[in-house]
């Protein structure tokens, strides 16, 4: 191949989940199902929450901001997976790539932090109930959203501006079916030193702090709860916290999987699957959980149903 500098070449090559002829009308299908179901299940959850003034709440609040983050997560990765798929097609633009590259880490990113802000969300309202509406008013809850974007938005920039430098081969292929910034910097045809001394940097600071803060909450919730004296308070007390607790554990869990199974089995193809995990699976099924385990999402969910029956 021929080398070059990155603006002498206008494309990238993703390889996808696979080469197999065959396989991509199956997985046309299983992509666009998976979309259109995630696309439907957090629209409703955004749209229950804004429709029943019971759930205005700083909680339902950060959920609904959860709900609109995963939306524009998979819309960052499906659309032109599908796209190429039925294309036929493994170009993306350079352009293209580093535009997906940008959001990707911003609403991967967000998501990491808006679990992390309700945790401490659900902190205040187990440990400081009588004080919950003060600490948490509206403007705390908008600045806390606001700063995460912030800070979100610079480490991004930062890492586009970083890989701007960088020089590529004509023909670049990525093992993997969007544009990864780890898979990006592996097919590089330049030294990556300090684009990957900044990677380490920024992925344990917004990846170990926000679990940190996490861990941390939760610690106090429990220690709250076992100073409790009745059963039914405890109970109803964790309660609020079931559903948030299975989504950082959906969250953390396949991405740590995945950083696992990367570290441990050398398989591009094996770590491509692995991805759509924390990619797609996590943002679908995160409105199940929500409207599964938690009763007043299931009421105002059946409630957005019953006002929408008439007009059918």
């Amino acid at each position: 191949m021929e080398a070059g500098n990155h603006t002498e070449i206008s494309e990238f090559l993703l390889l996808g989940l696979s080469e197999d002829p065959e396989l991509q009308p199956f997985l046309f299908g299983v992509l666009l199902s998976m979309y259109l179901v995630t696309l439907l299940g957090n629209l409703l959850i955004i749209l229950a929450i804004s429709s029943d003034s019971r759930l205005h709440s700083p909680m339902y609040f950060f959920l609904s901001n959860l709900s609109s983050i995963d939306i524009c997560f998979t819309s960052t990765i499906i659309p032109k997976m599908l796209m190429n798929i039925q294309a036929q097609s493994k170009a993306i633009s350079y352009i293209g790539c580093f535009t997906q590259v940008y959001f990707f880490m911003i609403f991967a990113g967000m998501d990491g932090f808006l679990l992390t802000v309700m945790a401490y969300d659900r902190y205040v309202a187990i440990c400081h109930p009588l004080h919950y509406l003060v600490i948490m008013n509206p403007w705390l809850c908008g600045f806390l959203v606001l700063l995460c974007w912030f800070i979100i938005f610079w480490v991004s920039l930062a890492h586009i501006l970083l890989m701007r430098r960088l020089s590529f081969c004509v023909g670049t292929e990525i093992p993997h079916f969007f544009c990864e910034l780890t898979q990006i910097l592996k097919v590089a045809c330049s030294d990556t030193l300090i684009n990957d001394i900044f990677l380490y940097v920024t992925t344990a600071l917004l990846g170990v702090l926000p679990f940190s803060g996490i861990l941390f909450s939760y610690s106090k919730i429990v220690s709250s709860l076992m100073r409790m004296s009745s059963a039914e308070g405890k109970y109803k007390a964790f309660s609020t916290c079931g559903s948030h607790l299975s989504v950082v554990s959906l969250y953390y869990g396949t991405s740590l999987g995945v950083y696992l199974s990367s570290a441990v089995i050398h398989s591009t193809h094996y770590n491509s699957v692995a991805s759509v995990m924390y990619t797609i699976v996590t943002p679908m099924l995160n409105p199940f959980i929500y409207s599964l385990r938690n009763k007043d999402v299931k009421g105002a969910l059946r409630k957005l149903f019953s006002q929408g029956a008439p007009c059918l």
